[in-house]
C-alpha cells in the first residue's frame, strides 16, 4: 500500500499531460474512438488511480445485475496482463484509468517494452517525456525495462524528443522514426551514443539526416575501439537524399556489423560509396541501392566482393548496370536467394544465363522492363532455379507465352508471376496455372481469369 499511494503521489496530474477535451491519439496496431474532441493537442495519458469504489448517490441505486463481477475480472493477473500485451500504448494508458487493480496491472514492467506512436498530430515530444518520466520511478532517470520505440509518421517530433529517449533508455535496441523529417544528424549521434545496445534504426524519409556517427564526446571515451563502437545491424536510410559517399563512409567506419542496409532513392550515392562500405561491412546480408541512379557495373563488382554472404540484393532502376555486373554477382554471390533487377536495361539474356547457372538457389526474381530479356533467358532460369518462387516480368517486351510454359514446367513451387503488360496467350496463362497449383498470376489479359 505504501508502496502504490508513492506512485499515486508521484504521478502526473491528467491536467499536465492530457488537455481536457482534446483528441485521443492513434497509436501502433489500433486506434482510439472513445476519447472527447475538441482543437488542442494531443499527447500521451497517464492517469493516476483511480478509487477502489464509486461513492456518487446514483451508484448506490445500481441493480444488482450491475454489482455483479464482470467476467474479465474473474481473471488472473497473468492472463489480464496477456490480454493488455496486445494494446497499443494509447489504449494502455486508457486501460490504467478503468480501475486500481487494472492500473497496477497496466504498469507491469513486462507491458513497457515498447512504446509505439504512430500519428501526425500527437505532441510526440511530450509523450515521449511523460511516458519516460512515469516508466522511471523505480529506477529514478533511467527506463531499463525498454527495448523499443516506434514512433514512425509522427512528424511533429524533434530533437527533443529523441534527446529524452537518448537520456533515458540506456537499453534501447530498436528504433523506427520513419518519416519524422525534423530529426537531424545530433539526436541521432546522441541516441547511438547513449544507448550502446540499438541493434535496429529507422531513419527512412528523415532528409536531414546524412550520417550516422558517435558523438565527439562519445569518440573520445571509445577511442581504443574505433571503427567497431556502433551494435547497430540494420539500418534503413530509405529516401535520405542528402546521404552522400563521405557520409556512407562514415556509416561504414562507425557500423562495421551491419547485417541489413536499404539506400532506396539514395540518389547521391555512386560506386565510390560503396567501395568505402565494402572495406568495413564485410558481414552485409541485404543490401538495397534502388533508384541509385549513379550505380554501375563497378559498383556491383564491390559489391560482389560480400561473396556467399550476400542473399539480397536490390538494384532496381539502376540504369547503368549492365551484363557485366550481373556477371560480377553471379560468380561470386552463389547463395543469392533475392534480386531485383527491375528497370535495368542493360541486362540482357546473357546476363541472366549467368545468373541462372551460378545462382541456382535463387528463390524470387525480378526483371521486369527490361526489353532485351526474352524466352531464351526464360529457359536458362527454368532449367536451373527449380527452387524459384517469385518472378516478376512486368512490361518484358520479348516475353511469350513459350517461355512461360518452359518455367511452368520445371518450377513447380512457382507462388507468384507477374507478367502485367506482356504479350502473353491465356492458354499459356491456363497453362501455369495447371502445373503450378498455388502460383498467384498478375496480368493484364481481360479474358483469363
Amino acid at each position: 500500500d505504501s508502496d502504490l499511494s508513492m506512485r499515486t503521489l508521484s504521478t502526473p496530474s491528467p491536467a499536465l499531460i492530457f488537455p481536457p477535451n482534446s483528441p485521443g491519439f492513434q497509436n501502433g496496431r489500433g486506434s482510439s474512438t472513445s476519447s472527447s474532441s475538441v482543437t488542442g493537442e494531443t499527447v500521451a495519458m497517464v492517469h493516476s488511480p483511480p478509487p477502489t469504489r464509486l461513492t456518487h448517490p446514483l451508484i448506490r441505486l445500481a441493480s444488482k445485475h450491475q454489482k455483479e463481477q464482470a467476467n474479465i475480472d474473474r481473471l488472473p493477473d497473468h492472463s489480464v496482463i496477456q490480454i493488455f500485451s496486445f494494446l497499443p500504448t494509447n489504449q494502455l494508458c486508457r486501460c490504467a484509468h478503468v480501475c486500481r487493480r487494472w492500473y497496477n496491472l497496466a504498469w507491469d514492467p513486462r507491458l513497457w517494452r515498447t512504446i509505439r506512436l504512430t500519428s501526425e498530430t500527437i505532441n510526440v515530444d511530450r509523450a515521449l517525456k511523460v511516458l519516460t518520466r512515469r516508466l522511471c520511478q523505480d529506477t529514478p532517470n533511467v527506463c531499463l525495462m525498454l527495448e523499443t520505440v516506434i514512433v514512425s509518421g509522427c512528424r511533429r517530433l524533434t530533437d527533443r524528443g529523441l534527446y529524452t529517449i537518448a537520456q533515458c533508455c540506456p537499453e534501447l535496441r530498436r528504433l523506427e522514426v520513419s518519416g519524422c523529417y525534423n530529426v537531424s544528424n545530433e539526436a541521432i549521434f546522441d541516441v547511438v551514443s547513449l544507448c550502446p545496445n540499438l541493434e535496429h534504426l529507422d531513419v527512412s524519409g528523415c532528409s536531414k539526416v546524412t550520417c550516422i556517427s558517435l558523438t565527439r564526446e562519445a569518440s573520445i571515451k571509445l577511442s581504443p575501439l574505433h571503427g567497431k563502437q556502433i551494435s547497430i545491424r540494420y539500418l534503413d536510410m530509405t529516401d535520405c537524399f542528402v546521404l552522400e559517399d563521405e557520409g556512407l563512409h562514415t556509416i561504414a567506419a562507425h557500423c562495421t556489423q551491419l547485417t541489413h542496409l536499404y539506400l532506396r532513392r539514395c540518389v547521391r550515392i555512386t560506386d565510390e560509396g560503396l567501395r568505402y562500405l565494402m572495406i568495413y561491412c564485410t558481414s552485409i546480408k541485404e543490401l538495397s541501392v534502388s533508384d541509385c541512379r549513379f550505380v554501375s557495373d563497378f559498383g556491383l563488382r564491390e559489391i560482389a566482393k560480400l561473396e556467399s554472404r550476400l542473399r539480397y540484393l536490390s538494384i532496381a532502376h539502376c540504369g547503368r548496370i549492365t551484363d557485366v555486373g550481373i556477371r560480377y554477382i553471379a560468380k561470386y554471390c552463389s547463395k543469392l536467394r533475392y534480386l531485383n533487377a527491375r528497370g535495368c536495361e542493360g541486362i540482357t539474356d546473357h546476363g541472366v544465363e549467368y545468373l541462372a547457372k551460378n545462382c541456382t538457389k535463387l528463390k524470387s526474381l525480378d526483371i521486369g522492363k527490361c526489353p532485351l530479356v526474352s524466352d531464351t533467358g526464360l529457359e536458362f532460369l527454368a532449367l536451373n532455379c527449380f527452387n524459384l518462387k517469385r518472378l516478376s516480368l512486368k512490361s518484358c517486351e520479348s516475353i511469350t507465352g513459350q517461355g512461360l510454359q518452359i518455367v511452368a514446367a520445371n518450377c513447380f513451387d512457382l507462388q507468384m508471376l507477374n507478367v502485367q503488360d506482356c504479350d502473353v496467350s491465356v492458354d499459356a496463362l491456363r497453362f501455369v496455372k495447371r502445373h503450378c497449383k498455388r502460383c498467384i498470376i498478375e496480368h493484364t489479359n481481360p479474358a483469363f481469369f
